[in-house]
C-alpha cells in the first residue's frame, strides 16, 4: 500500500491521530530515528536484513532528514554515513554520532561541515555478529551518565579501541554499558534484544520477541560481587497480561503451516505446549517509555512497544504496587480488548519509536512483506518467499493528540547555548532533560556547578533533582551533603540513586542504614545492595533486619546474599542469636537457607561450612534434605573438594541415622 492507503487501515485510540512524517523514497528500511540536541533528525536504515552481504561490506545508511517546504513532512535528506554493515542505532556524542554496527560501536563525525561523516573511529570491537536479530544495538543515555546498549547476552571479547591498554571484557550472558568521559565499560544485566528504554528515574526496561516488557531488577555489578550466587538472573517479565494481544491482520500462510507442524511435533512428544499462530506476541520490538509532555497526563507512565508480526502498537501502563520491587505492566483501562494502534495492512512493521522535543511519539515502520529470519522457516515454505520484497519502502509516522499541527522544524531546530541547556534541565519533557544532561556532561564545564546547585536545591520536580544530581557528580562537584539530602528525598526513585551514590562516601553509612525501613520496597532492596559495598561490619545488623522483614521476597533475598557481608556466617549468627528468625519456619526461609548454604559450600571455606552443617539438625526434617542438596550443588558449582573436617562432620551425621539427610549426604560425599 502507499503510505496514505496504509494509514487508512489504522485503528487508533480515538483521542489521537497519525500524521505522515516521512516515507519512501526519502526513507527506506528504517530501524531507528533520533532528534539530536539541535533538533536535527537522523534515521538509521538497514536494507541488508535478513541477508548480511557475503563480502563483509554493508549497505546501511544514516540519513539526516529535511523539510524543505515547511509542511511537517520530510521531503529530502543528506547522507551522514553509508556503506555500513548492520547499523541498528545511533546516539549523539560530541558533535558526532555513536553507531552500533556489529562487531563494532563506531564514532562518526563530520569534521569539514559538508554534512557527511569523514571521521570513522572504532570505539569498541568484538561484539557478536552472526545473527542480525541478536546483535549490539539500542544505544541509550541514562540518568546515571552511563550509555547502555543491548547485547542479548551474546558472547564476545570486547576491546576498548579508544583505550588500547584496557583489558578485553567478556560480555557473554550480558548487555553492555560504558562512559566515554571516564573511559569505563562493563557488563550489564541481560538479555535485551531490540527495544531498550528508561523511565524518568533510570529504571531499565527491555523488549525480547515474545516477552514484550521486562524490567531490570538489579544491575550486574551487584550480582557478580562474588562468584557463588545460585542465580544471577535479574530481568523479569512484568506484564500482567502475558502474551495475549489483539491484532487485526491475518497470519501469513507460512506461519500457519509452520505453527501446525510445530504443534504436531509437541503433541507427538507429549509436551504441554501451544504454538500460537496469531494474537500472541512473537515479534515485540522497540519498547519506548513515553516521558513527553504532549500526551494527556495519564500517559506519564506509559511504555509503547511495536509488534512487527502482528502489525500493532501496544501500550503498557507502569504501576507501582505496595511491597513490590518491580513495576506491574498493565493494559490501559480503555485497551482491555484492543491495542493502542493496530492495522489491517499486513506489511505494517512497527519496529521502533522515539519521543521528540515536541513531545510527539514517532513510529518507525520498516514496511516489508516478510519480517522473519529465514533461519526459522522450513526450506519448502520459503521457496517462493522474497525476503527483500519491500526493501525500497519505509515510513515514519507522528502520533499526536487530535488537532495538533504538523511539526514545525524551525521551532525545534536551534543551536542551544549553555543557558538553554540549564533551562532544559527543568523541562517536563524527558527529551530536553536528557539532551541537556548529556551535552553538559560531555563539555566537562564545571563553572556551571553553582547554577546546578540552585536547580538541585530549589526544583519541585523529582526527576529534575535526580538528573541534576548526577550531572553535579559527572562534573566532579558531588559531596556527601548532596547525597545525604537526596537520601531523604520524598521520591523513592531519587532515594534509590542516592543510595548508589552513597557507596562512595563511607561516612554516610548511618544514613544508608536508616533506609532499611523505607516505605518503598524498591528502596529497601537498594539499601541491601548498597550496604553490601560498605566495608564496615556495622552493616550486619541492618542486613539481618532486612532479611527478617522481607525474606518472603525473592529479590530481597538475592540483594542481601549478593554481598560478602550478606552471605557470611556473621549474618547467619546474628539472625540466630539476635532475632527470632529461626523461631518459626516456612518455605521462604528454607529458600533463603538453601541459597545461603549453596554459597557457603561453593566457597568451601572449612570453618564456615563445618559450622553451618553442624546446625542442620535443628531444622525440620523435611527441610534438612533441601539444605543438604544445597551443599552438594554448591560444591559441584565450584568443583571443590571437601576438607577432612567437613567429611568427618558429614560422616558423623550419616552415622547418626538421620534418614531425611542420608541420600543428599551421600551425594555430597
Amino acid at each position: 500500500m502507499s503510505p496514505e492507503e496504509s494509514m487508512k487501515t489504522f485503528e487508533l485510540d480515538d483521542r489521537f491521530e497519525v500524521q505522515l512524517f516521512a516515507a519512501e523514497p526519502v526513507v527506506k528500511d528504517p530501524v531507528s530515528m533520533i532528534f539530536d540536541e539541535k533538533g536535527d533528525i537522523y534515521v538509521v536504515e538497514m536494507p541488508d536484513y535478513p541477508f548480511p552481504p557475503e563480502d563483509g561490506s554493508g549497505n546501511g545508511v544514516i540519513k539526516k532528514l529535511l523539510d524543505t517546504n515547511g509542511d511537517g513532512v520530510m521531503d529530502d535528506f543528506t547522507i551522514f554515513a553509508d556503506q555500513i554493515l548492520d547499523a541498528t542505532s545511533i546516539l549523539p556524542w560530541k558533535d558526532g554520532m555513536l553507531v552500533t554496527a556489529a562487531p563494532h560501536i563506531w564514532y562518526m563525525k563530520d569534521t569539514n561541515g559538508d554534512g557527511k561523516a569523514d571521521q570513522r573511529e572504532k570505539v569498541f570491537s568484538g561484539f557478536f555478529q552472526d545473527n542480525q536479530e541478536a546483535q549490539i544495538t539500542n544505544l541509550r543515555f541514562n540518568v546515571d551518565n552511563w550509555i547502555y546498549a543491548s547485547n542479548h547476552g551474546q558472547h564476545g571479547e570486547v576491546q576498548f579501541d579508544m583505550n588500547p591498554g584496557a583489558e578485553p571484557l567478556s560480555v557473554s550472558g550480558a548487555d553492555f554499558r560504558f562512559r566515554l568521559d571516564t573511559k569505563e565499560f562493563e557488563p550489564e544485566t541481560a538479555p535485551g534484544q531490540f527495544g531498550h528504554t528508561f523511565d524518568n528515574f533510570g529504571r531499565r526496561f527491555v523488549t525480547q520477541n515474545t516477552i514484550h516488557i521486562r524490567e531490570m531488577v538489579m544491575p550486574w555489578r551487584y550480582l557478580h560481587r562474588h562468584p557463588y550466587m545460585p542465580s544471577t538472573s535479574a530481568m523479569t517479565n512484568i506484564s500482567d497480561h502475558d502474551l495475549r494481544m489483539y491484532q487485526l491482520t491475518e497470519a501469513p500462510y507460512w506461519r500457519k503451516e509452520r505453527s501446525a507442524r510445530r504443534q504436531k511435533k509437541y503433541d507427538e512428544q507429549g509436551l504441554d505446549r501451544i504454538e500460537h499462530v496469531d494474537n500472541h506476541f512473537t515479534g515485540a520490538s522497540g519498547g519506548t517509555f513515553y516521558g513527553g509532555d504532549l500526551f494527556p497526563e495519564e500517559f506519564n507512565q506509559s511504555l509503547f512497544t511495536g509488534e512487527v508480526a502482528g502489525g500493532l502498537v501496544h501500550q503498557d501502563v507502569l504501576v507501582t504496587k505496595p511491597g513490590q520491587v518491580v513495576y506491574t505492566a498493565q493494559r490501559a483501562e480503555n485497551e482491555q480488548d484492543r491495542e493502542f494502534l493496530a492495522s489491517t495492512d499486513m506489511w505494517f512493521r512497527p519496529t521502533n519509536f522515539t519521543v521528540g522535543p515536541d513531545g510527539a511519539l514517532y513510529l518507525v515502520d520498516y514496511y516489508r512483506q516478510h519480517i522473519e529470519t529465514p533461519l526459522s522457516i522450513p526450506e519448502d515454505l520459503k521457496e517462493e518467499m522474497d525476503f527483500l520484497e519491500g526493501d525500497d519502502k519505509g515510513r515514519i509516522y507522528r502520533i499526536v493528540p487530535k488537532g495538533t499541527p504538523p511539526l514545525n522544524v524551525n521551532e525545534v531546530q536551534k543551536s542551544p547555548t549553555t543557558e538553554d541547556y540549564l533551562e532544559w534541565l527543568t523541562s517536563p519533557n524527558k527529551w530536553h532533560r536528557t539532551q541537556a544532561q548529556r551535552v553538559l556532561l560531555q563539555t566537562g564545564d564545571d563553572s556551571i556547578l553553582p547554577q546546578l546547585e540552585a536547580i538541585f536545591t530549589n526544583t519541585s520536580n523529582s526527576a529534575v533533582r535526580l538528573q541534576t544530581m548526577y550531572l553535579i557528580d559527572g562534573l566532579g562537584g558531588l559531596t556527601g551533603e548532596h547525597v545525604r539530602l537526596a537520601l531523604k528525598d520524598p521520591e523513592s526513585g531519587v532515594r534509590e540513586h542516592a543510595l548508589r551514590l552513597a557507596e562512595q562516601f563511607p561516612d554516610l553509612l548511618p544514613d544508608v542504614i536508616a533506609l532499611k525501613d523505607d516505605p518503598s520496597a524498591r528502596a529497601v532492596m537498594q539499601t541491601a545492595l548498597s550496604l553490601g559495598n560498605f566495608a564496615s561490619n556495622e552493616v550486619i545488623p541492618a542486613l539481618a533486619e532486612i532479611v527478617v522483614g522481607n525474606y518472603q521476597n525473592h529479590w530481597m533475598r538475592m540483594a542481601v546474599l549478593s554481598s560478602d557481608h550478606g552471605s557470611s556466617m556473621a549474618l547467619l549468627n546474628y539472625l540466630d542469636q539476635q532475632t527470632d528468625f529461626f523461631q518459626s519456619w516456612d518455605k521462604n526461609k528454607e529458600k533463603f537457607l538453601y541459597d545461603f548454604t549453596y554459597i557457603t559450600a561453593a566457597r568451601n571455606e572449612d570453618p564456615a561450612l563445618v559450622a553451618l552443617v553442624s546446625e542442620f539438625d535443628r531444622l525440620p526434617a523435611e527441610s534438612q534434605t533441601s539444605v543438604w542438596k544445597a551443599v552438594a550443588a554448591g560444591l559441584k558449582r565450584s568443583k571443590a573438594t571437601l576438607s577432612d573436617n567437613a567429611k568427618k562432620k558429614i560422616n558423623q551425621i550419616i552415622a547418626s541415622g538421620s534418614s531425611s539427610a542420608k541420600d543428599a549426604l551421600s551425594e555430597v560425599l
